[in-house]
This record gives C-alpha cells, sequence and structure tokens, in this order.
C-alpha cells in the first residue's frame, strides 16, 4: 500500500515517529537535484549543437519543456512519455549503429581500428590522448572496483524501483523484469559499441572533424558523437535529414525520460511523504497536486542553476548523484526485503551514515588520493550496510507482527 519509497520504509517497519519517511523524503530530493540538472545538462548540449545557439537558453528552454508535461501529466504523462519514448530511443541506437558500420568498413574494420588503439580490448588497460598521439595506460584495481561498484547503485534508485511499485498486477513483475533486462542489455551494448563505431568514423574521415584527437580525447565533446554522427546522415537527402531527427529525438528521449520520472520522485516525497506524511497535514487531492507541481518547478529551477556550466560533465554529475542514492536506499531496500531481524533504527543509521559519507568521502576522504580516490559510492555502501546491520542487533528485535508479515511475504 505504499505510493513512494519512503512510504514502504514506513509501513515495512511500522514507524509511527514519521521520522524513517522524513529522512528518506529529504535524501530525495538532496540527490535529485543534481541528478535533474544532468538531465537539463544534456539536452542543452543537444540543441546548442544542433541550431549553432548558446547553450543557456537551450538549456533552459529544454527544462521547460519537460517540467511543463510533468507537471501537467504526473505519473500518467510519464509513464506514456517513457514508453513512447523508448521506442524512438531503440530505433536511434539501430539507426546509428547500421550507418557507422557500413561507413567504417563493416564490422572487421571497426574491430581493426579499434584493436589499433593501445590497450583497447584489454578490461586492465585503457587508452589515453595526449598531443603527441594515444598510449596505452593501465587500470590499477582501485579503478576496477570502483567501476563495478556502480551495480550498487541500482538496489536504491528510486525513479527505478518506483516502475516496479506501480504495477497493477503483481503476477507481472516478472515480464516487467525481464523487459527491462533485456531492453538496459540491447541499450547499454549498443550505446557502447556506437563508441567504438564513433572512434573509428572519426580517424577515416567520415565525421569530417576539425580536431580528431581532441574530440576523440576530450569526454565533454565525447558525449556528443550521436549528434555528430545524426549531422552527417542527415546531408545526404531530405529523407536522410528526416532519419537524422529521429536520431536526435532518440537522444532528447533518452534525457526526458530520466528527467521526468525523477522530477515526479521527488515531488510525490515533497507532498507525501513530508507534507502529508511527516507534517500531518490533511491534504484534498487538489491541494496534494498542487504542491507536487509547484515542487517540479522549484527542483527545475535550482536544477537549472546548477547546469548552468556548460563544460560541466553529465557523467560526473550523475556519478554523484548515483552514489547518493545507491550508498543511502541500497542497503536499507536489501536488508528490509531480505533480513527479517532488521528494524526502523537500523534503517534510520544507514540512511544518515550512508548520505553523509558520500558527501564527506567525494569532497574530503578522496582528496587525499591513493586508495581513498575510490568511486565514493563503495565505502558509503558498505559502512550503510554495516550501521544498519550494527544499530538493528543492538536494538529490541522487530514486533512479532512485524516478523509474521515478513515471513507471509
Amino acid at each position: 500500500n505504499a505510493v513512494t519509497l519512503p512510504e514502504f520504509f514506513e509501513n515495512r517497519y511500522r514507524d509511527n515517529t514519521r521520522i524513517l519517511k522524513g529522512l528518506a523524503a529529504i535524501i530525495i530530493v538532496v540527490f535529485f537535484v543534481p541528478y535533474t540538472a544532468s538531465g537539463f545538462s544534456a539536452c542543452g548540449k543537444l540543441f546548442s549543437t544542433i541550431f549553432n545557439v548558446d547553450y543557456v537558453p537551450a538549456m533552459s528552454i529544454s527544462s521547460v519543456v519537460i517540467v511543463g508535461y510533468t507537471a501537467l501529466g504526473g505519473f500518467l504523462a510519464a509513464s506514456t512519455t517513457d514508453f513512447m519514448q523508448s521506442i524512438v530511443m531503440t530505433i536511434a541506437l539501430i539507426i546509428v549503429l547500421g550507418f557507422g558500420i557500413v561507413n567504417a568498413g563493416g564490422i572487421a574494420g571497426v574491430i581493426e581500428n579499434a584493436k589499433a588503439l593501445p590497450g583497447y580490448f584489454s578490461l586492465t588497460t585503457f587508452t589515453q590522448y595526449t598531443q603527441s598521439g594515444a598510449t596505452a595506460g593501465q587500470y590499477d584495481l582501485l579503478t576496477i572496483v570502483s567501476t563495478l561498484a556502480w551495480g550498487l547503485g541500482y538496489f536504491g534508485m528510486p525513479h527505478i524501483l518506483l516502475r516496479f511499485m506501480a504495477a497493477r498486477d503483481e503476477n507481472k513483475l516478472k515480464l516487467s523484469r525481464r523487459i527491462a533486462t533485456v531492453w538496459v542489455v540491447l541499450s547499454m551494448g549498443i550505446a557502447v559499441f556506437i563508441g567504438i563505431i564513433g572512434y573509428t568514423l572519426a580517424i577515416n574521415g567520415t565525421l569530417n572533424l576539425a580536431d580528431t584527437a581532441g574530440f576523440v580525447g576530450s569526454s565533454s565533446e565525447a558525449e556528443k558523437i550521436i549528434v555528430v554522427i545524426s549531422g552527417v546522415i542527415s546531408q545526404y537527402g531530405p529523407l536522410f535529414a528526416v532519419v537524422g531527427g529521429i536520431i536526435l529525438a532518440g537522444i532528447l528521449a533518452s534525457t526526458m525520460s530520466t528527467a521526468d520520472s525523477q522530477l515526479l520522485a521527488a515531488a510525490s516525497s515533497i507532498s507525501e511523504d513530508i507534507v502529508a506524511g511527516v507534517a500531518n497535514v490533511k491534504l484534498s487531492k487538489k491541494a496534494a497536486m498542487i504542491i507536487a507541481r509547484l515542487t517540479v518547478v522549484a527542483i527545475a529551477v535550482v536544477g537549472v542553476f546548477i547546469a548552468l556550466d556548460e563544460n560541466s560533465s553529465v557523467f560526473r554529475i550523475v556519478s554523484f548523484a548515483w552514489a547518493g542514492f545507491g550508498a543511502t536506499f541500497g542497503p536499507v531496500v536489501l536488508l528490509a526485503l531480505f533480513w527479517k531481524r532488521s528494524n526502523k533504527w537500523g534503517a534510520m543509521a544507514s540512511l544518515v551514515s550512508g548520505g553523509v559519507m558520500v558527501f564527506l568521502w567525494k569532497f574530503v576522504i578522496a582528496k587525499l588520493g591513493g586508495v581513498f580516490a575510490i568511486y565514493e559510492l563503495l565505502p558509503a555502501f558498505i559502512i550503510a550496510l554495516v550501521f544498519n546491520v550494527v544499530v538493528s542487533l543492538i536494538t529490541p528485535a522487530p514486533e512479532k507482527e512485524i516478523v509474521e508479515e515478513f515471513e507471509r511475504v
């Protein structure tokens, strides 16, 4: 009977203090602001590149469009548009993949060019770029572990978990899981391969770049690879221009489908969890909707200010927000589902310790370098998990009613 993730935590642990719900709601708002900013930044880069306009107005207009349909249509609008956007994204990825393979000399040509990069197909080495050319660098154990740690984030993503919570019938969850898994494998796999193809197209002159080395070596420029490819496709004639437009729409679709989900999750946390839940303010459906809409706008405004820097990396912004949600909600979700001894005090300690450690590790401890430079999600996740277990064990066990419900479920 939970509408939001904080509400699920409260119901699971029978927390009458409402502290658990309040903590979870605050964390959602805090980390969704930079996450939303990353979506606005991606849209701004897309439109500024396409129409050759300044980044700031392009980003601002994009945010207005996303906020507009999210505030007006709510969860139904986001779910419906996400479905249509996923279709456009799939078509765009397939078109780019096909075009890239043909112009790169086939699969064999792509692989040969990739093999020419020092250490390109090795899991322990990477290619680094300097003025003198490309050389191989060695991944250390720290980097490998940090990269693998990204997987922990999925346990705590509110906007992802809400999709499964919203299922009409729990019997459809298996089908939903299969669809989601297949989509992730296909989209991520194709996206990675497009990166490899993009390098080949840059080297053989298909993309006609003025500074190939700078494009390939810069993460900020490399994020525009699909935009550049769509521009090349559109030069073959009117019909191909339409195809190029579909590709650009696919990029926009991927950004919008994430941004609207984040805005909705944050808005529901304010209206449902904080105002109605923690503050115990009795709201009519209309009042709750107005508060949710105002929250969407407020978060978007803050997100726009964060996204004002055109040179900021979308990836870096996302990585911090991803760590925040993974370290705070991940351990709580896992233990709430799979450990009947966990209690509300352990969950509260987990949320606080995980959230604090993400900030502390990112902005203080990581500065020490060496082993401390590890991705903040991993140490924060481990510490939050330990706090959850230890505090649950040293505080009273859950009531019989809670344990019986857990075993029944």
